[in-house]
């Protein structure tokens, strides 16, 4: 690694080991409910309701459409997911999550949200318990948020358009 603090190098290796030992953690709580990190992210990403195409799924997920085919009929088969054909495009699939996904959903986020909790990252600023000047969740969220619309445009722009249009 470089010798300047704050070279891109670090960054790259410190975003990799911060993901990796958060998803260790987050697998440890999942694990009880035979629950993986990449179905997680699933879970959360059709917790909103919306319903959302497959191939979104896939790349919110970060994970092959292949490989995401097999993980949602695994979440079909334990009732947690269903697919429905898109009323505006016929040729796309929308996956939804069914009441029990919900249900599943809302409990695991407890748990994981305890689990991040322990960490001393707070939702709304410095925890009573925390250093002073310990980040946020929300600005650290923020922060990653920004840097991957700079990194994605596409995302970005994705993103914009389901806000819809700023004031």
């Amino acid at each position: 690694m470089s010798n300047v603090p704050g070279a891109p190098a670090d960054l790259l290796r410190s975003l990799t080991r911060a993901e990796r030992l958060l998803s260790r953690r987050l697998s440890a709580v999942l694990a009880d409910d035979a629950i993986s990190i990449e179905a997680w992210r699933v879970l959360c990403l059709l917790a909103d309701g919306q319903g959302h195409p497959m191939s979104e799924v896939s790349a919110e997920a970060s994970l092959p459409p292949g490989t995401l085919t097999k993980l949602v009929d695994q979440l079909v088969d334990r009732n947690l997911v269903f697919r429905r054909i898109d009323p505006i495009d016929r040729r796309r699939i929308r996956a939804y999550l069914t009441a029990r996904g919900r249900r599943e959903h809302a409990r695991l986020d407890e748990r994981v949200r305890a689990s991040i909790d322990e960490l001393g990252i707070t939702e709304m600023g410095v925890a009573e318990t925390s250093e002073p000047g310990t980040p946020s969740a929300a600005n650290l969220v923020g922060q990653l948020d920004d840097l991957i619309g700079r990194l994605d445009p596409a995302r970005q722009r994705v993103h914009a358009d389901a806000a819809g249009p700023r004031r």
